[in-house]
């Protein structure tokens, strides 16, 4: 027996030496060629870059991991001890490995294993996830925990513990899109991190070791047994009291997705910013470098900005054919799942509704609805679309229709459109919308349709005419005139919408009522070319070529760069530059870029009134700026197509415009403080019906915008500048009288007033190079339509 046991003895000596050389070589072995760790000295992990409207609210977020970095001063107690005691109970006192907390995980998994339980717990410390998450892989053998091991004594020895939970804080992941805590909090809970309860943290500190298998929207019952575990846990370490924990377990995981009232909704505004940012810092900047982007959005005016557009574009819809069904099924297919696995638009047509035909008579329709619930169609709030017509000739049993939310018969309109509201102060983009619906086209109609503006780019022609000496009194033949095209060319004669004439009118009333004569007329009396160049001043083209048919809107632009032109005669002369991008901060809060470089006198000083000192240039005269406002001012005063404008009861002035064939229609306006421009037209371009115009089609979604943007404001005047002399004037012949009747006050130049230089016209500037940059004026352009040089109303 001595002999027996003198041998065990021995055996077991061997072989535990041949154990320990073995470990011995194993960790120097893995100890070779290990990776740096000085990366974690300066750890900037990829957080979310965030856009913010103009008021605060957050307006989208871009991250390849949704992260949000907070040092550990920043990270509260609670947080902290959620973690610990769910993770690492040991982690303040251990070098790195907690070898006790090892040889308890592998009894553990010996009782699992007899038990017959797959699930098994680990030993690895909070020091050890750090060196998996950012210095090795997920490979699961001897010789990553081995090299697990000697980096984790290394790192304890080299950084503090806050430092390294620090780490693990900001980068473990933890469901729901969701990288660190900071994310985790704001996406359960919408909450800041201090703002957690302690049955929240505990919550939190349950996800990493199974973030899918305890996730709450799938299982809340699995989640809750975790996290109360976590919560006796912290009571067992000295956390928390009996009373705390006792409470705390007895509370439901309450989830709250974050408030509407937070949140700014912009989807076509948002990706134009997008694109501007990854152009101006680059991809990895956006989605990994934690910027923080000041947004000119106005998400009131956008909201109203979305329903003006959307409304128009039905209503404009509406006034043509109702196209029936959008499909067909039997009655006893399980239509709606069909209908959202078809996906037929793209988006969501909320707030409408889709509906199967069940019944039809001559007067009534009905139908089942998504839920399975049976209803009738508003017969008398369908009348667009059935006056008149046999209902049993439109619709039939099995039939799949749209319904709004009366119960009335829709669709979705296949005409679309743009609208751009803008300060014409600063050139701040307040409201931008592309489209009917985000989702459905991603293409932006106000930034990368390039159309022909029409009549809406008369005004320029007109302002070159101000430029150069022609009075807004001057008589022009309102007529029929011939322009020879060149060798092979048929002799142009453009006519007005009507084909009517009004024989010698002012120059006024030459834009005023959009006559193409004498449009043309200004043109040949100045010069093509100089028309030519003030499109190209303004940015409303890059290469304007100088053909005759360009002053009746024969050119491409964009909405954006058309409002952003009227912007700069609202401004009074004035450069403007649109901007959707007020101000950037980089990930520590440092100011790396500001929309607004005009300086601030005073503004350090605390006894002196700071105030910005207007440096930008000139781009006209302010006096020619004016005198275009007045008549466009009396475009809307006077003629009977601005009726509604008129109506809303504000100091307004604006410009319709109506392509050939009326392909496109544009409406582009201003108040004192307001610019708005609409574009309606179809992406193919076609004609929008015979009797469509920029009066009918996009007027009444400008009055639609202005009569709820300026609801709570002050009518204000247009400014008028020095040198502007009021003459009073008959309104007919230009002649000066000292009669009431007939007569308006016309914005005549002074004659001896002295141009200085600050207020020197077509002052020099780099619209040119800022148009081919993209940067302020388009983003992305894509050709959607050929040059079309045939006569434009």
């Amino acid at each position: 027996m001595f002999r027996l046991l003198r041998f065990l003895f021995w055996f077991g000596f061997n072989l535990a030496i041949i154990g320990v050389l073995l470990v011995a070589y194993l960790f120097y072995i893995n100890s070779q060629d290990l990776p740096s760790y000085d990366q974690l000295a300066t750890y900037q992990p990829p957080i979310v870059t965030r856009f913010y409207s103009s008021d605060g609210r957050l307006l989208e977020e871009y991250a390849k991991e949704h992260r949000l970095f907070v040092p550990i001063s920043n990270i509260p107690p609670l947080v902290k001890y959620a973690f610990i005691s769910a993770e690492d109970k040991n982690f303040y006192s251990h070098p790195g490995v907690d070898f006790t907390g090892i040889l308890r995980a592998a009894i553990q998994n010996i009782v699992a294993t007899t038990q017959g339980k797959k699930s098994l717990v680990g030993g690895s410390t909070i020091t050890q996830q750090v060196v998996k998450n950012f210095l090795l892989t997920n490979e699961k053998s001897i010789n990553r925990k081995i090299k697990e091991a000697i980096l984790s004594f290394r790192i304890t020895k080299v950084f503090s513990k806050d430092k390294i939970l620090e780490l693990y804080l900001n980068e473990i992941y933890l469901g729901a899109r969701s990288y660190g805590v900071a994310s985790a909090a704001l996406n359960y809970f919408n909450k800041s991190l201090n703002e957690l309860s302690l049955q929240e943290a505990a919550f939190l500190a349950a996800l990493p070791q199974a973030p899918s298998y305890y996730n709450p929207y799938k299982n809340i019952k699995r989640a809750l047994d975790r996290r109360n575990w976590v919560i006796d846990r912290m009571e067992d370490e000295g956390f928390i009291t009996d009373k705390e924990a006792e409470d705390a377990i007895k509370k439901p995981i309450e989830l709250h997705t974050r408030s509407p009232n937070n949140v700014a909704t912009a989807d076509f505004f948002a990706e134009t910013v997008r694109r501007e940012i990854a152009k101006m810092y680059g991809e990895k900047s956006l989605y990994e470098g934690g910027l923080v982007i000041r947004t000119s959005l106005d998400p009131n005016l956008e909201k109203i900005a979305e329903k003006s557009l959307r409304d128009g574009l039905i209503a404009f819809d509406k006034k043509h054919a109702y196209r029936g069904s959008i499909t067909k099924v039997k009655l006893g297919d399980d239509w709606a799942k069909k209908i959202k696995e078809m996906n037929i638009y793209g988006f969501n047509i909320k707030p409408w509704r889709y509906a199967k035909v069940i019944k039809v008579t001559n007067s009534l329709i009905k139908i089942e609805l998504e839920d399975k619930s049976f209803t009738k169609v508003n017969i008398d709030g369908s009348k667009w679309a059935l006056a008149g017509k046999n209902i049993s000739k439109i619709l039939s049993p099995g039939d799949i229709i749209i319904i709004d939310e009366r119960n009335a018969l829709a669709q979705v309109p296949r005409v679309n459109g743009a609208i751009v509201a803008m300060d014409p102060h600063t050139g701040r983009v307040l409201a931008l919308v592309g489209g009917y619906s985000f989702e459905g086209s991603k293409f932006n109609r106000a930034t990368q349709a390039i159309r022909q503006p029409g009549s809406s780019f008369k005004p320029f022609v007109y302002l070159a005419g101000l430029e150069n000496g022609i009075s807004p009194s001057d008589i022009f033949l309102d007529g029929p005139i011939e322009l020879e095209q060149g060798p092979g060319l048929p002799v142009w004669k453009p006519k007005n919408f009507y084909n009517d004439f009004y024989g010698d009118i002012t120059f006024r009333r030459g834009l005023e009522f959009s006559r193409n004569p004498i449009t043309v007329r200004v043109a040949q009396e100045i010069g093509i070319e100089k028309v030519a160049e003030i499109a190209r001043r303004f940015g409303i083209a890059k290469d304007p070529q100088p053909y005759y048919s360009m002053v009746l809107g024969a050119l491409e632009t964009t909405l954006l760069r058309m409002t952003n032109a009227y912007a700069v005669i609202a401004n009074g002369g004035r450069k403007v530059t649109p901007s959707l991008i007020d101000k950037i901060q980089d990930r520590n809060g440092n100011l790396i870029y500001s929309s607004d470089e005009r300086p601030c006198i005073n503004c350090s000083s605390d006894s002196k009134i700071p105030y910005i000192k207007e440096d930008r240039p000139y781009v006209t005269d302010p006096r020619s700026a004016y005198q275009m406002t007045s008549i466009l001012e009396g475009v809307v005063q006077r003629t009977r197509t601005s009726a509604k404008t008129r109506a809303l009861g504000y100091t307004l002035a604006g410009k319709t415009g109506t392509t050939n064939q009326a392909k496109d229609t544009w409406f582009i306006g201003y108040s004192a403080d307001l610019v708005v421009g609409v574009f309606v037209g179809f992406d193919d371009p076609r004609s929008l019906g015979e009797h469509a115009s920029g009066a009918m089609v996009a007027q009444p979604i400008f009055v639609d915008f202005m009569k709820n943007a300026l609801v709570n404001s002050v009518d204000k005047p247009f400014k008028i500048p020095p040198g502007i002399d009021l003459i009073k004037t008959n309104y007919l012949d230009g002649e000066p009288t000292t009669t009431q009747s007939g007569s308006i006050y016309e914005a005549i130049k002074s004659e001896n007033y002295y141009v200085s230089k600050e207020e020197e016209i077509r002052a020099e500037i780099k619209i040119e190079s800022e148009l081919e940059s993209g940067r302020a004026l388009d983003i992305e352009e894509f050709d959607v339509n050929e040059t079309n040089d045939e006569e434009i109303y």
